[in-house]
């Protein structure tokens, strides 16, 4: 299960992670996110211990969603030493996150 980003813990919990970690950015109302969410879930539990998977509500959590200028829905970022590496927008299939999550754990 993906864990939820908050602007709170968003440094301790992306930025100065010690692994890789996939950021969504998403919102309730938004289609395409929904129907990622299954897969980000699977990916979490998948990649748990190489690659922290989570979410951030663009709605509820907005510091963070204009600090990384993230202007659609679903957004993913992936960060690697506190710096984001990749970003990729719109709805990925699973084959495609897994591609990138495997170069990151490889």
């Amino acid at each position: 299960m993906a864990v939820h980003f908050e602007d709170s813990n968003f440094e301790q919990e992306v930025l100065k992670s010690d692994i890789p970690v996939l950021v969504d950015f998403y919102a309730e109302w938004c289609g395409p996110c929904k129907m990622m969410a299954p897969i980000i879930d699977k990916l979490a539990e998948e990649y748990e211990g190489k690659v922290k998977i989570g979410k951030v509500d663009v709605d509820s959590q907005p510091e963070n969603s204009q600090k990384y200028q993230v202007q659609s829905i679903p957004t993913l970022i992936i960060f690697k030493d506190g710096e984001p590496i990749n970003q990729m927008v719109g709805f990925q299939s699973e084959e495609n996150l897994r591609k990138a999550l495997d170069e990151l754990a490889s």
